[in-house]
C-alpha cells in the first residue's frame, strides 16, 4: 500500500478514485468529499474538516482519527466500514452503508445518523443526538451510551446487550428485537413495534409498551412506569416489583408484585384475553 503520512489536503475530491492507501497524521481541511469513489485505505490519526468524508468507497478503516463538525453527512453509500477510537463531532454521519464495525466511538453531535444502514456491529459507543439509528436491519450493539430522543426507529433484526437509553419515544416501528441487562429511560417506548424480547432489562416510561405485537418482558422492572401496555397483544410479562398502572391491553398475561391502578375498559377490549396476576 502507498503510504501519506502528515499531508495537508484541501478543495474538492482530494483523493479521488485512489486506492490502497495507508494514511497517517493527515488533515483533510477545507474543501468537500477528500475520499470518494476509494477502496483499501486505512487512515490514522488524521483529522477531517472537509464536508462529505467518505462516500461511494469500500473497505475503509479509521483509528484514532477525529471528524470535526464542518465535516458533516461524514460516511455516506459505503461497505465494509471499520472504526475505532474516532470522535465524530458532525451530525448525519452513516448513511445507506452496509458492514459497519465501530468500537470506541464517540459521536458528540449524533443527530441523525446512522441511517437505512444494514449489518452494523457497535462495542462501547457513546451517543448524543436525536434520532440515532433508523431503519437499520441487523444490528449487533454492546455497551451503548446514548442520550437522545427518537433512537432506534424502525430497525429490525438486532440484538442488544448492556444498552444505556435516556430519551423518549425509543423503538418505534421496529421488528425482531432483543435486549439483554440494559436500562432504558423515557417517554413511549416500543410503540407499533412486533416480536420485541427484552431480559433483565429496567424500563421506565409513560405510556410505555403500547401498540405492539408478541411483546416479551422476562425478569425485567417497570419503576415509574404508567399507562402500560395499551392495545397491545399476545404479551408475555415477568415483572420484578411494581407497575404504577396498567391501561387497557389487548390481550396476553402479565405478572407483577403489585399494579398501583389496573384501568380495563370493556367497551375498547376484550378484557377476558388479558390475565393478570399480582403478588
Amino acid at each position: 500500500m502507498k503510504e501519506i503520512l502528515n499531508e495537508h489536503f484541501s478543495g474538492e475530491r482530494a483523493l479521488f478514485q485512489c486506492n490502497g492507501l495507508k494514511i497517517s497524521g493527515t488533515v483533510f481541511g477545507e474543501g468537500e468529499s477528500p475520499l470518494k469513489h476509494n477502496a483499501y485505505i486505512e487512515l490514522t490519526d488524521c483529522t477531517f474538516d472537509a464536508k462529505y468524508p467518505v462516500w461511494y468507497s469500500e473497505k475503509v478503516k479509521l483509528s484514532g482519527c477525529t471528524v470535526r463538525e464542518s465535516g458533516s453527512e461524514g460516511i455516506w453509500y459505503s461497505s465494509e466500514i471499520n472504526v475505532s477510537d474516532t470522535v465524530i463531532e458532525s451530525e448525519k454521519c452513516f448513511r445507506h452503508s452496509n458492514g459497519i464495525s465501530m468500537k470506541n466511538v464517540e459521536f458528540t453531535n449524533g443527530n441523525e445518523t446512522l441511517w437505512k444502514c444494514a449489518n452494523v456491529r457497535m462495542d462501547n459507543v457513546k451517543v448524543i443526538g436525536d434520532y440515532f439509528a433508523m431503519d437499520c436491519d441487523g444490528m449487533e450493539i454492546t455497551g451503548l451510551q446514548l442520550e437522545g430522543n427518537n433512537a432506534f426507529d424502525g430497525i429490525k433484526n438486532a440484538t442488544l446487550r448492556r444498552v444505556n437509553i435516556n430519551g423518549r419515544d425509543c423503538f418505534w416501528n421496529s421488528e425482531n428485537v432483543v435486549i439483554y441487562d440494559s436500562v432504558i429511560k423515557g417517554m413511549y417506548f416500543g410503540w407499533n413495534s412486533r416480536n420485541i424480547t427484552l431480559v433483565n432489562c429496567t424500563v421506565e416510561s409513560l405510556q410505555g409498551m403500547c401498540f405492539m405485537e408478541n411483546l416479551v418482558l422476562k425478569n425485567c422492572k417497570l419503576p415509574n412506569t404508567t399507562l402500560a401496555f395499551e392495545y397491545s397483544n399476545n404479551i408475555s410479562a415477568d415483572i420484578k416489583g411494581g407497575i404504577d398502572s396498567v391501561k387497557n391491553p389487548a390481550g396476553g398475561l402479565i405478572m407483577a408484585e403489585s399494579i398501583g391502578e389496573l384501568i380495563m375498559e370493556n367497551e375498547n377490549v376484550d378484557v377476558s384475553r388479558t390475565k393478570i396476576i399480582c403478588g
